[in-house]
């Protein structure tokens, strides 16, 4: 599977581009901005998706549900939901400073590692060529990124982006390893968080109504 030096260089791009905007939305304390973020990123994947399409037709299809579900609806959930709230997030387990610190350490050392023993984690000789190779590592990137945002973030809010940039780097790293695949595109419909978030989004909400506040600490005080 060729792709011309001009797709290849507009993957690499979008790739780097997918941790940057997980970057952002993981240490951005403004619950707005974090939304936008995770927006933006959404359209990067939905790009990155395109571009393996031009040598794999079929995912032209999961392109455009992912356009709808992760763009449109997601994003939609997500600015409708903070309508009300407070502008920035509760205080998370680890001080902005820190975190910024370490998400930019981890980012670092999880790409360099993953792209340089990619043989070990890639299923196929394929996925150790490129831009397979650079997507895989940004893939393992993007979803360590989201993890920490879950394990560190006390903001429900937060951890509801957090597990949307979770779902995008596994589905980035399904995208990347078996673009061929006709079932590829099938999993990529049928995995998308949206109905998750969607419950998630409806949990906070009952959170916030019962104590007041979208820290997870809290979770406690809910009862039937």
């Amino acid at each position: 599977m060729e792709y011309s030096e001009t797709i290849r260089s507009l993957l690499a791009s979008l790739s780097f581009a997918m941790i940057v905007s997980s970057f952002g939305a993981v240490t951005a304390r403004n619950l707005r901005y974090a939304a936008y973020i995770y927006a933006i990123q959404a359209l990067i994947m939905t790009s990155v998706i395109s571009l393996f399409a031009t040598q794999a037709p079929t995912l032209f299809i999961w392109s455009a549900v992912a356009f709808v579900t992760k763009f449109l609806i997601v994003t939609w959930l997500l600015l409708s939901f903070i309508k009300g709230m407070p502008e920035y997030e509760v205080k998370a387990i680890i001080p902005f400073a820190p975190s910024v610190a370490i998400v930019t350490v981890l980012a670092i050392l999880l790409y360099e590692l993953t792209h340089k023993y990619v043989h070990f984690l890639a299923p196929t000789p394929l996925a150790t060529e490129e831009p397979f190779r650079t997507n895989v590592a940004v893939s393992l990137t993007v979803f360590s990124l989201g993890l920490y945002g879950i394990l560190t973030r006390r903001d429900a809010f937060k951890t509801a982006i957090a597990l949307c940039l979770l779902e995008n780097g596994a589905h980035l790293s399904l995208v990347s390893l078996a673009p061929g695949l006709k079932e590829t595109v099938i999993i990529g419909i049928v995995t998308d968080v949206v109905l998750a978030v969607y419950m998630l989004l409806f949990i906070i909400r009952g959170l916030r109504e019962v104590v007041g506040t979208t820290d997870t600490y809290h979770l406690t005080e809910l009862h039937w």
